[in-house]
C-alpha cells in the first residue's frame, strides 16, 4: 500500500511518522520532530506569536519535503490544543495549507482516541490502567477509547509555565504553589473517571519519554529502550526533585534531556507525580507510542 504519514503539530512540539504496513503491523519508515514552542504566547496573548507561526510553518513544509521524497501516498495532520483555541487558527491553517500540508484540528476526545489506539500496540493488557498524555496546552486521561472514556485538562506544560512563569530555578515556594494547583486540577478534572482498580499508569509524549531518557542517561534518544520502560513512583518523585533544584542549563546538560524541554520537565513532573498520587499507581510504563501511531493505525 506504499508509505502513509501521521503529523502531531502540537503546542510545543510538531512530529511526523512515516510508516508502511508489513503484514498485521507497521514499521516506521522516518521520525521528524522539531520543538516550536506554538503555544508560548497563547496564555498572554491568545495568538500563536509570529516566530513560532513562522518557526512551525517552516517545520510543516520540511515535512512536506520529507514525504514527497519518500513517496507517501496518504497522510493525516492532527492539530491539537494550541489549533483549537488560539485566535489565529485559521490563518495557521491557511498557511500551512500554502506550505503543502492540510492541517485538521481534532477535538480532545478524537486525541484521546488516536493516542489509547497508539498506545495499545505495545502496552499488552490494558485492564486497570490510565494513559497520561502530557501536552504543551493539554493533558489527557483516559481509561478506554469510548466516548465519556476521557478527560482533557488545560494544564499542559507550556500553558503552565507561562501562567506560572517561575523563576530558574524555581522558588521553593513556587513548587509547592504548582503542586498544589496540579493536584487540586487533576483531582476535580478527573472525578468523571473510575480510580479502583487502576494500579498502572502509562505515560506518553515529550515529558515522560525524556524522564525515560534521564533515567537511562541516554546520550543519543534510542525509541526501542524508552517504549515499554518502566519506572517506580518512587523514583519518578525523586527525578522531581531533582529537576525542581537546578537550573535550565543543569537540567540541560544532563544525559536524556533534550533541548527545548529544560524547563517544561518541571511542570511535566509535577503533572506525574500529582495523577500518580491521584490514582494510586504503583507502577509506570512509558510510551513512544501515542497520537502519532494511532493516526497511522486508521490510515492502514
Amino acid at each position: 500500500m506504499g508509505n502513509v504519514a501521521a503529523i502531531d503539530i502540537g503546542t510545543n512540539t510538531i512530529r511526523m511518522l512515516v510508516a508502511t504496513r508489513e503484514k498485521d503491523r507497521f514499521r516506521p519508515v522516518s521520525r521528524v520532530r522539531r520543538i516550536t514552542s506554538m503555544g508560548k504566547s497563547l496564555s498572554d496573548r491568545g495568538v500563536i506569536g509570529d516566530a513560532e507561526f513562522q518557526d512551525s510553518i517552516e517545520a510543516l513544509r520540511t515535512f512536506r519535503a520529507e514525504m514527497d521524497r519518500l513517496e507517501v501516498r496518504r497522510y493525516r495532520a492532527c492539530g491539537t490544543a494550541a489549533l483549537r483555541q488560539a485566535a489565529n487558527s485559521d490563518l495557521f491553517l491557511t498557511a500551512a495549507g500554502s506550505a503543502g500540508i492540510r492541517v485538521e484540528v481534532i477535538s480532545a476526545d478524537e486525541e484521546a482516541r488516536l493516542a489509547w489506539t497508539g498506545m495499545m500496540q505495545g502496552a499488552g493488557s490494558t485492564k486497570g490502567v490510565v494513559l497520561m498524555d502530557i501536552g504543551g496546552g493539554s493533558t489527557e486521561f483516559t481509561v478506554g477509547p469510548e466516548p465519556g472514556q476521557s478527560v482533557s485538562l488545560p494544564i499542559g506544560v507550556v500553558v503552565a509555565w507561562s501562567a506560572f512563569n517561575p523563576s530558574d530555578p524555581p522558588e521553593p515556594w513556587q513548587i509547592a504553589t504548582m503542586k498544589h494547583y496540579f493536584a487540586e486540577r487533576i483531582e476535580t478534572g478527573t472525578a468523571s473517571l473510575p480510580t479502583r482498580g487502576i494500579r498502572r499508569m502509562v505515560g506518553t509524549a515529550g515529558s515522560f519519554t525524556t524522564l525515560a531518557a534521564l533515567d537511562q542517561r541516554m546520550k543519543t534518544y534510542r525509541p526501542e529502550r524508552i517504549d515499554g520502560y518502566v519506572m517506580t513512583p518512587e523514583s519518578v518523585r525523586r527525578w522531581t526533585d531533582k529537576l525542581c533544584v537546578l537550573t535550565e542549563s543543569q537540567r540541560l546538560a544532563l544525559p536524556g534531556m533534550e533541548k527545548g524541554r529544560e524547563k517544561y520537565m518541571i511542570p511535566g513532573m509535577l503533572q506525574a507525580v500529582a495523577a500518580i498520587e491521584r490514582f494510586g499507581i504503583r507502577e509506570l510504563v512509558i510510551s513512544d507510542s501515542g497520537l502519532l501511531e494511532g493516526i497511522i493505525d486508521d490510515l492502514t
